[in-house]
């Protein structure tokens, strides 16, 4: 009995002694526990807008040509733009270029044709550019092989598609999906980081002056007339085009920007159609809108971006999305532009 008692009394301190990995099983879920939590919280800042989104983009902007003429409105896709040009084609009618980043929409334009100035903004972003026809100097451009582009010249009916509520040269469309159907079909890289844009979280609250309603004539009579109207509630500005709110024609969402950037260049006539070149690199006076207030800025080309900048120092823009007008420096700012502290004038 006393030998069987000392064996027990044996092995019960050897099986005290024996570790166990209970802790370092434990140790280990709960690091991969902390390393799921942390990516599932993990944020990224949208380059264009500023705004922080739920995964790293990294994909390639795309910027399409997209049509103002009155029978072409409301347009699709303008509210998903992280940044939207405007600026004069023939005559007084404008035409925007719409650079899509962040968001992709199913369904754009009216898809119109190129111009060489929106083609060296497209370039400013590295986007894929879409159009549907061009001009002598933009076909140059495009057929020189240094930009990637979509024309609808080549792919009506296969990438473009025409709608049948809708009249030709105002029936054009495309879908995201299609635009990246046709960039594999080019062999086109849709792939890669994009150098961002300056952001603060506030606007300019010391200067500037109250601006409610903003009212850019490009023209005498009302085609072409741009307002847009703070709104106080959302904190941002609301469209106007010949006083028609703009709307998605999909959704019917409102078209509202963050920030507004207004800059005059110098415009010249070049054909008997009434094409236009635009000065795009001299830099110039301009107005930045943002929160209820306009502040007189200048504008440089910075690596073909468009940007503001105010006693030789850059001007971030607030978080969101931006649309920049672009007016003839003849007659210039101060006769194209009023700027008004609220809704019935000054």
């Amino acid at each position: 009995m006393k030998k069987y008692f000392i064996c027990l009394s044996l092995l019960a301190l050897l099986a005290g002694c024996q570790p166990t990995e209970k802790p370092k099983i434990k140790e280990k879920t709960n690091t991969s526990e902390v390393s799921v939590s942390q990516e599932a919280t993990a944020s990224y800042i949208s380059p264009l807008t500023g705004v922080e989104v739920d995964q790293e983009l990294m994909n390639r902007p795309v910027a399409v040509m997209i049509n103002n003429h009155p029978k072409a409105r409301p347009q699709a896709g303008l509210p998903q733009a992280d940044i939207v040009y405007e600026a004069l084609a023939e005559g007084d009618i404008t035409r925007f270029l719409a650079i899509f980043h962040s968001e992709k929409p199913a369904f754009i334009g009216p898809v119109r044709s190129a111009r060489d100035y929106y083609i060296d903004l497209s370039n400013g972003y590295h986007a894929l550019y879409i159009c549907h026809g061009w001009s002598p100097e933009a076909k140059q451009m495009l057929e020189s092989g240094d930009v990637d582009h979509l024309n609808g010249l080549f792919f009506d009916g296969i990438l473009f598609e025409r709608v049948s509520f809708r009249k030709a040269p105002h029936d054009s469309y495309i879908s995201y999906d299609n635009i990246l159907k046709g960039a594999g079909l080019k062999g086109y890289e849709m792939e890669e980081e994009v150098e961002p844009l300056l952001f603060q979280e506030k606007p300019f609250e010391s200067e500037g002056k109250k601006a409610q309603k903003i009212t850019i004539s490009y023209s005498r009579g009302s085609m072409s007339e741009v307002e847009y109207v703070y709104n106080k509630k959302d904190g941002r500005y609301d469209r106007f085009t010949s006083n028609e709110k703009l709307i998605d024609y999909n959704t019917k969402q409102p078209v509202q920007m963050d920030n507004i950037l207004i800059v005059e260049m110098d415009h010249e006539i070049v054909d008997q159609q009434g094409r236009r070149d635009i000065d795009l690199t001299s830099g110039g006076k301009g107005y930045l809108i943002q929160k209820g207030k306009a502040l007189p800025v200048q504008w440089k080309n910075e690596n073909g971006r468009i940007v503001p900048y105010r006693e030789g120092n850059p001007i971030h823009f607030i978080k969101g999305k931006t649309w920049i007008n672009i007016v003839p420096l003849s007659p210039g700012l101060e006769h194209i532009v009023s700027i008004q502290s609220n809704e019935k004038g000054v």
